[in-house]
Formats: structure tokens, sequence, C-alpha cells
């Protein structure tokens, strides 16, 4: 789709690994180290605009980025988060969803996690 960053080319140093349906990449502007973004080559807005056969294979690729992430940065846990439209806060509207792995004391108080979003509802 013209003007789309996933769709006009991947810095290929950012590639973690590529499959003929996805590409899985570190995240150009991290929430912590390991911060990988797992985006369907074909271009669909949300998450929700996914065909079955990909969104059926999620899973597995959320899992094989999480051994990858394991083995390289040793993470204690992870969110994994998908932006779904803008007031959802996508800015990217090609769907990508964030594995971002977490680390002891990288914040304060982590409980709530990705309840974040709305800060005030966070904790609770």
């Amino acid at each position: 789709m013209e003007g789309c960053v996933f769709c006009g080319g991947i810095e290929k140093d950012r590639v973690l690994f590529e499959t003929r349906k996805w590409i899985a990449m570190y995240d150009k502007y991290p929430v912590s180290k390991g911060h990988v973004l797992l985006i369907p080559k074909e271009h669909y807005e949300t998450f929700f605009d996914l065909p079955e056969q990909l969104t059926n294979s999620i899973q597995y690729w959320i899992k094989h980025i999480k051994n990858i992430l394991d083995d390289k940065y040793h993470p204690s846990g992870y969110n994994i988060g998908v932006n779904c439209g803008k007031s959802a806060g996508q800015t990217v509207m090609h769907c990508h969803i964030h594995i971002i792995p977490r680390y002891d004391g990288d914040v304060e108080d982590p409980r709530g996690g990705v309840r974040g979003v709305i800060p005030s509802k966070q904790k609770y």
C-alpha cells in the first residue's frame, strides 16, 4: 500500500526473521531491549482485518519470537499488544503485534500492565 512504512520496505538490519506470510523485526522505537513487531507481509489495517489463516498462526509465531528473545535477552516477563484504530493509539495503519520483553525493575510498579493504556485505570 502506497505510503505505508511496512509495505514500503523494511530496514534489513532490524529483521529478526521472515517467512512467506510474516516478518518479525525489532521496533524502531523500542519500549525495552528486544521489543519486536510481528507484521503480516500483506497489508491489513488492523488485527481484526486479518484473514483466519493468519490469525490462526499468530500464537505460533509469538511463541517462536519469545523463545528467540528468551535466549538472547533473558527477560523476566512479556507484554503482547495490538493497537487497532487511531483511538487505540495505532499510528501505522498496517497491522502489527508488539512483543515487548519486560525485566525486573524496568518500572517501579508493573502491576496493571496493559491496563496502563489508560493510566487512571491501571491500578485497581
